[in-house]
């Protein structure tokens, strides 16, 4: 008889992932220069006491908006990064639930003077309005990241690392209610974007405007655009509507067309109150209503069905990495790199699954 069992031991031990020799094959022990990874890999003992030179990093997040909880898994993802690299991060913001970039610019001439600053982080939603600050840190020797809204702008734009969501990918939430309209079998009516540009936020505006265009090309290529009304306002930047009140503003200019069966909001103000018009006028399910942010009213309003889809920039991220730029810039002598935190797409089907680690 043949003794094939050693054979076959050895094969299930190979499956099972015992350990051999085969395992250590292509192992790495040191760099090419010589020196030790490990070694390498330590943080420099000078970076603790960069420019406030007490020991610990401390690093400042400042945002246009904490009143309405989208920036909160920002911070959180701040905070993350933060602990990681054992640094001390204040966190920050305008107390209102709207824009209000002005307050956020108070805060930063205040916070760019604290001795204790070692890295400053950002949102710039005004377009110009953050050389004064951006001087007044460099001149410090205090190193600036932005987060979230883009300035092209910006003093040092090209040394000043952004972590953020490009406004194009808003055209996804188009190309989606172009689907939704087929799917609903949906063939004439009207399409609306509702903003208002007074809140000064160039991002949204730019959102708004990716949203229509991928609209009107999704149409055109279906040979249906003559058949809908897609208004966007005379700039493409949205119908202009209050957004001190933007349910009323939505209820009002859907009653005024009679005929809207689709609808783009390109924030957090007029997302929810988007949603809360759908279900006032009885159009819940019957049209194709797309959003921003994944915040709760929004997770709400797309179980209920008010909301056929929103689009996240997982801001978690916009928290976390500028976080981990400044860092690497101060230990590294890495030059600001950008991040683009892209979209996610959450429908009725799907919005179970966010927000399951503070990351929405």
């Amino acid at each position: 008889m043949r003794r094939t069992f050693p054979l076959a031991a050895s094969a299930a031990a190979l499956l099972l992932g015992v350990p051999s020799a085969f395992a250590q094959s292509g192992g790495v022990e040191k760099a090419v220069g010589g020196y030790s990874f490990e070694e390498a890999a330590k943080e420099a003992p000078t970076t603790k006491d960069f420019h406030s030179a007490d020991g610990h990093l401390t690093f400042a997040i400042v945002t246009h908006t904490a009143g309405n909880g989208f920036f909160d898994p920002v911070y959180v993802g701040a905070t993350a990064a933060g602990n990681l690299i054992g640094a001390k991060i204040l966190l920050l913001g305008s107390e209102s639930p709207t824009d209000d970039p002005a307050r956020e610019i108070e805060i930063l001439n205040q916070i760019v003077q604290d001795p204790t600053i070692d890295g400053l982080i950002m949102t710039t939603p005004q377009v110009g309005a953050y050389n004064d600050i951006v001087k007044a840190a460099e001149a410090k020797g205090i190193p600036v990241a932005t987060t979230n809204s883009f300035d092209g702008t910006i003093l040092d734009r090209s040394g000043i690392s952004h972590t953020g969501q490009d406004a194009s990918a808003a055209a996804i939430a188009g190309e989606a209610l172009v689907k939704c309209l087929a799917d609903k079998g949906i063939e004439k009516g009207s399409i609306v974007l509702p903003s208002s540009t007074a809140m000064g936020n160039i991002e949204v505006n730019n959102r708004v405007t990716s949203a229509f265009n991928a609209i009107v090309k999704g149409l055109k290529a279906a040979g249906k655009l003559d058949a809908f009304k897609v208004d966007a306002g005379p700039e493409n930047t949205g119908i202009d509507t209050n957004p001190n009140d933007p349910v009323n503003g939505i209820v009002t200019l859907f009653e005024s067309r009679g005929d809207v069966v689709g609808a783009f909001a390109g924030n957090n103000v007029f997302t929810p109150a988007l949603a809360k018009a759908v279900a006032q006028t009885g159009k819940t399910g019957k049209i194709c209503a797309y959003g921003f942010d994944i915040g709760p009213a929004q997770q709400d309003a797309l179980k209920s069905g008010d909301l056929t889809g929103a689009l996240g920039q997982q801001p978690f991220l916009q928290g976390f990495y500028p976080v981990m730029q400044l860092y690497l810039q101060i230990d590294r002598g890495i030059s600001a790199a950008n991040l683009d935190t892209r979209a996610q797409l959450v429908t009725k089907e799907t919005v179970t699954k966010v927000g399951k680690r503070f990351e929405n």
